[in-house]
């Protein structure tokens, strides 16, 4: 599974993407995201508040309880404004 990170993520965390192996019982992405709080004290202070965390699997938008799986793109951002 690749995961993305962008803006403020990407350098919380410190990498703008990875190719993780996340345990079988990771079958979402709130899921995903519990368990990459795991990884270290940077994913868990990035990821802390998921309300302003936003997901996008696949380029598509998705909620915390959609579907990931081994060959999905998983992309992590904060909300985005436009002007």
């Amino acid at each position: 599974m690749k995961v993305l990170y962008f803006a403020w993520l990407r350098t919380r965390i410190g990498v703008a993407q990875e190719v993780v192996e996340p345990p079988a019982e990771v079958t979402t992405v709130g899921g995903l995201v519990e368990w990459l709080k795991t990884r270290g004290p940077t994913y868990a202070s990035a990821l802390a508040n998921t309300k302003v965390v936003k997901v996008a699997v696949n380029q598509e938008y998705v909620p915390y309880d959609h579907p990931v799986g081994p060959g999905d793109e998983v992309a992590l951002f904060p909300p985005v404004t436009g002007g």
